[in-house]
């Protein structure tokens, strides 16, 4: 078993940075596979509900079921800007038989816009981090292990014996950092690969019920 204990101070130091970097980007990956896992679930049944619901204001007034979805905050925007619109024209109709103007249509657009603008950048946070894990800890581990290295031969130098019995100890120890840099990277880039396909998924989840929604105000705009 390797004693850490005789490594050098900057070996030390890059084994705790490494450590750091694993054991953050695992929380994240925990974090982020219970996000996504919630997000997907819940939008497929606000997407049920939705379609199974006739009228906006039902379907507002359920949004606390589906807390989780990223289509909620969509379809809260979209509804309060058509609540203003009906409002600033004096409408007293209900939201499903009411008519308004081209440019309230694009309002409701720009409405919708910005959530799925805001929702992707909180599916997003922290995911960063790991594609920074991934593509920096191998080379913050192979810097630990070529300075374990040369502090290993400045060792040799000043024993003078080369025998594998001197020089096994601290190279196997060296090598260890970049052991862990690997440890670290692997999984990070695996997780941060899966989270931006499920991520890229939502978007088209996020950008089809945008249309949808729209389509929807459109129809009844025609309608009147």
């Amino acid at each position: 078993m390797l004693h850490l204990a005789g490594t050098g101070l900057v070996v030390k130091l890059v084994l705790c940075v490494l450590v750091f970097f694993s054991v953050v980007s695992w929380a994240i990956i925990f974090f982020k596979l219970l996000q996504v896992y919630r997000a997907n679930s819940e939008s497929e049944r606000f997407l049920d509900f939705f379609w199974k619901t006739k009228r906006f204001d039902g379907i507002n007034s359920q949004l606390d079921r589906f807390t989780n979805s990223p289509l909620t905050v969509l379809f809260s925007e979209g509804y309060g800007e058509l609540k203003r619109l009906v409002e600033k024209g004096d409408q007293k109709e209900e939201l499903d038989v009411m008519s308004t103007e081209l440019g309230g249509i694009e309002n409701i657009a720009r409405a919708l816009r910005r959530a799925t603008t805001s929702e992707i950048t909180r599916l997003e946070k922290y995911v960063t981090f790991l594609a920074t894990t991934g593509s920096t800890t191998p080379f913050i581990g192979l810097f630990g292990t070529v300075w374990g290295i040369m502090t290993a031969f400045k060792g040799i130098g000043e024993t003078g014996s080369a025998s594998l019995a001197v020089v096994a100890p601290g190279i196997s120890e060296a090598l260890i950092a970049t052991a862990i840099g690997l440890v670290a990277a692997i999984p990070a880039v695996m997780a941060y690969n899966h989270f931006q396909y499920k991520i890229k998924v939502l978007i088209a989840t996020m950008d089809n019920f945008s249309t949808e929604f729209l389509n929807i105000v459109q129809r009844t705009v025609t309608k009147k």
